[in-house]
């Protein structure tokens, strides 16, 4: 086989025989990959810190609510739900975090007397509210009757669901919900009991109803 370069193999030559001076083709293209991606990888990283801006600068608003007969104010993120508020800034966690999309009750608490499943429930919009949760109910050492209740009846054993299934309860009692077993169980049955005592709760419920 001939060692040599075919005609069209060999590059053009100039007129004063020197190669040229110019980028190849080649080249341009290379560069032009390279300053591209330094363009997007530029962009991505502008618009990634305007985000982080974005999300450090979170609106927030002052709220005044009485909570277990106390007053308390708090600054917090706008989209805080009131078990957040409850949690994690006053620090009362006997409400319960469960499926914190309204489907299970372990956070159900009384705001002005009626029963919420804080954790789809705003903060701030509760500007003036009475908060009731389950630290509240008892008076010192003296049980709320739905309480001992729950203890007289054995209504509980893991104890996870037990908060929000007796703020439900003392609800369902105030709004005269408890004429039979039947109808305890459709106004309790937002709260979910995963260990299944829910016809020792009914009792309770329907025992506390009784003596008041």
């Amino acid at each position: 086989m001939s060692a040599d370069l075919s005609e069209s193999a060999v590059p053009p030559s100039t007129e004063s025989g020197e190669s040229p001076s110019g980028p190849s083709r080649r080249t341009v293209i290379a560069t032009g990959v390279v300053v591209g991606g330094a363009v997007v990888a530029g962009g991505t990283f502008l618009a990634g810190s305007e985000e982080a801006s974005a999300a450090g600068a979170a609106p927030s608003s002052r709220v005044s609510l009485t909570v277990n007969g106390t007053r308390r104010t708090v600054t917090v993120d706008n989209r805080t739900s009131l078990l957040d508020l409850l949690r994690e800034h006053l620090d009362l966690t006997g409400s319960k975090k469960g499926c914190n999309a309204g489907a299970c009750g372990a956070c159900t608490v009384l705001v002005d007397g009626q029963r919420v499943n804080s954790c789809l429930t705003l903060a701030v919009r509760l500007g003036g509210a009475e908060v009731t949760t389950i630290e509240g109910l008892a008076k010192g050492d003296e049980l709320h009757p739905l309480q001992q209740a729950f203890i007289d009846e054995d209504a509980f054993q893991c104890g996870y669901c037990t908060p929000g299934q007796i703020m439900s309860g003392v609800g369902c009692i105030q709004e005269g919900h408890t004429n039979s077993p039947e109808e305890i169980r459709e106004y309790m049955s937002g709260n979910v009991c995963r260990c299944g005592c829910y016809v020792k709760i009914v009792r309770a419920v329907e025992l506390t109803a009784a003596r008041k």
